[in-house]
């Protein structure tokens, strides 16, 4: 663990997030962001250690601390009996790493680590704020919403519906990503390999990857799909061996994970993905089309709200996954290359709802709750 009695700064920020990338993404940016804009603050990471953190924060430069903190199941129900001890050992981590850390500032992005502490901060004194990402609010966010100090959104929809306290204000920044940069283009060209007029097709479905995405893509391209285009296909760590025999350069190209996933984003004209709102935010920014097709299975389905906001606004086609299939996928996927000037539309719609300045505005909040 990178050692957490370092230097100490004049002021410190702590963000707590994760659980899953979703979640653990804007935290590094955000803490990203605060370290180029403020060398000299002090900023801390805190996660669960059973989560993804537990993994990617030992590779970066942050001092951190992983809780013994557990989602709640909703099927599974008869894990929670564990809670009441386990609650008890989570809040006094949190209140140990409150007292070591004395934070000037304590940011949320969501995820099963990030309710406790700061809800701990917030009944200390603490400025806090949460990063809300998604269209309907996660559990974290609706707890808190009348206790903490700040909720920046990811998307405006979510504001209807949540219960804010009389002190709580609610601002739409948009969700923290790296702004695009067009120029990226031209390198990200040579280092696939591709031919820059014919399209090109991302399919994604985050990090550990879709399995059911995979499959229905894996049995299109079997069929005879893809022709006429180049297929740029992360297929996940955890699913990436069931799928790598379909690598056969330029046309199609399977990895395990793209890093960084803007080369994608930069040579695509039409992306299928899943429908994590960091994702979603990402393809907005980049003005990338897109085809969603929401986990079913994602807490309180949450994924959903997140793609028709899309669907609706014209910026993606809503894919339910009941409906997926190599046929469906392989004709909505040629209807739409076969139609530029919809997908002019649809990028011009996705551009519309992005927003790549969120960090900035996110930088700007911090300013102000920090004094």
């Amino acid at each position: 663990m990178f050692p957490l009695t370092a230097h100490r700064s004049p002021l410190t920020v702590l963000i707590a997030g994760g659980g899953t990338g979703g979640h653990l993404m804007p935290a590094l940016a955000i803490a990203d962001a605060v370290r180029r804009e403020h060398p000299d603050w002090r900023v801390v990471l805190a996660g669960a250690a059973r989560g993804v953190e537990a993994a990617i924060l030992p590779t970066r430069n942050y001092p951190y601390e992983l809780l013994p903190a557990e989602p709640l199941y909703r099927r599974q129900w008869w894990k929670n009996a564990r809670w009441p001890v386990l609650a008890f050992r989570l809040v006094r981590a949190v209140d140990r790493l409150l007292d070591r850390e004395s934070p000037a500032l304590v940011i949320g992005t969501g995820g099963y680590a990030a309710g406790p502490v700061v809800w701990r901060a917030a009944g200390r004194g603490i400025p806090t704020a949460i990063q809300e990402q998604n269209a309907y609010p996660g559990v974290s966010t609706r707890l808190l919403a009348r206790r903490v100090g700040e909720i920046w959104l990811g998307v405006p929809e979510a504001r209807a519906l949540l219960k804010t306290g009389r002190h709580t204000e609610v601002i739409d920044t948009g969700n923290a990503i790296s702004p695009p940069d067009p120029a990226r283009r031209g390198t990200a060209l040579q280092r696939f390999g591709l031919d820059p007029w014919t399209p090109v097709l991302l399919v994604t479905g985050g990090s550990q990857g879709a399995l059911a995405i995979n499959r229905v893509v894996a049995a299109w391209l079997e069929g005879g799909g893809g022709e006429g285009m180049q297929v740029v296909w992360a297929a996940g760590k955890r699913t990436y061996a069931e799928f790598r025999r379909f690598h056969r350069p330029p046309h199609v190209q399977v990895f395990d994970f793209l890093d960084p996933m803007a080369d994608a984003y930069a040579v695509a004209q039409l992306a299928v993905s899943r429908g994590g709102m960091m994702t979603l935010a990402e393809l907005c920014a980049w003005g990338v089309p897109s085809v969603l097709i929401p986990l079913p299975t994602a807490a309180a389905d949450h994924q959903t709200p997140n793609v028709k906001v899309l669907a609706d606004a014209g910026a993606a086609i809503h894919l339910p996954q009941t409906e997926l299939t190599p046929q469906r996928l392989g004709e909505v996927i040629g209807e739409l290359l076969r139609a530029p000037s919809r997908l002019d539309q649809m990028a011009r719609a996705a551009l519309a709802r992005g927003r790549p300045d969120a960090v900035a505005a996110i930088l700007d909040r911090i300013g102000v709750l920090s004094g």
